[in-house]
């Protein structure tokens, strides 16, 4: 939920990236709230990743700036580095220190963050037994298996307590059920602080509906709406489900395109 600061966690003011005569994004600017859990949504290609990698300032756009809590991404060393110091960031596909063990790998992160080494050693007891990684804690990283991986990453954001997360496609990677529960518990409890903002890339509306507070949608690299679920359903027209809702935003042509391909395959 939003807090009452004035002072936007995030704020994107009109970037602009290219991939040779590709755009990618095209003047996105928006602004997220403290406390805010936002759903980033798109098509497949249309940005989302590399939106995400320009607020985490791992890519430096050809238009336009960043500002995490009133600090411009890459302004000066030293804005840069207080910036780092609160955000954690979750790439789609991360790199992970095979040799090291999970429980390594985790600790050496939150001391990284410089969380309270008490508070550390409990953190890490906790998000091993939540992502049921106990058994393979003390086992490396590349024995696990892909899935195993994935928990080990996801897991890697939420110990540094960061005020500011931002996770592509956390719900991917081959997490079994009882993962995707746990991970989903979590996001509902983080969408209900006022000390930690998210932006959250997902492709399952699903996951969203109920648990972000605005819904981010790209279309064609540009920002095509950013509102509450509720708000997207009356800029729609739709009162169906939010996968209803984002088909009529994102591709609209979806369902006339399945009635084509089966006039096509008739007989």
């Amino acid at each position: 939920m939003a807090g009452n600061e004035t002072t936007a966690a995030i704020k994107v003011v009109g970037v602009t990236q290219h991939y040779g005569v590709r755009p990618i994004l095209r003047d996105v600017s928006l602004e997220v709230a403290p406390g805010e859990l936002v759903g980033l949504m798109g098509a497949n290609g249309v940005g989302k990743s590399t939106l995400l990698s320009a607020i985490a300032g791992i890519l430096s756009p050809q238009k336009g700036y960043v500002e995490i809590g009133g600090l411009r991404r890459r302004s000066s060393p030293e804005a840069e580095l207080a910036i780092r110091r609160k955000v954690a960031y979750l790439p789609d596909h991360p790199w992970l220190p095979m040799a090291k063990t999970g429980r390594e790998f985790l600790l050496g992160v939150g001391q990284l963050y410089e969380v309270d080494p008490e508070r550390l050693m409990d953190h890490v007891a906790r998000l091993l037994r939540l992502f049921d990684l106990t058994e393979q804690a003390d086992a490396p990283i590349r024995s696990y298996s892909n899935g195993q991986q994935k928990k080990i990453a996801v897991a890697s954001c939420l110990v540094t307590d960061a005020p500011v997360q931002l996770l592509d496609e956390p719900f991917s990677g081959g997490l079994d059920p009882s993962a995707l529960l746990a991970l989903r518990r979590v996001m509902q409890r983080l969408a209900e602080r006022e000390d930690v903002t998210v932006i959250m890339a997902t492709p399952v509306p699903e996951i969203v509906e109920g648990v972000a507070d605005r819904v981010a949608v790209l279309k064609d690299g540009a920002l095509a709406a950013f509102d509450t679920p509720d708000g997207l359903r009356r800029q729609t027209g739709c009162d169906g489900t939010l996968n209803e809702v984002l088909e009529r935003l994102i591709n609209p042509e979806t369902m006339a395109n399945i009635d084509h391909y089966f006039e096509e395959a008739a007989p």
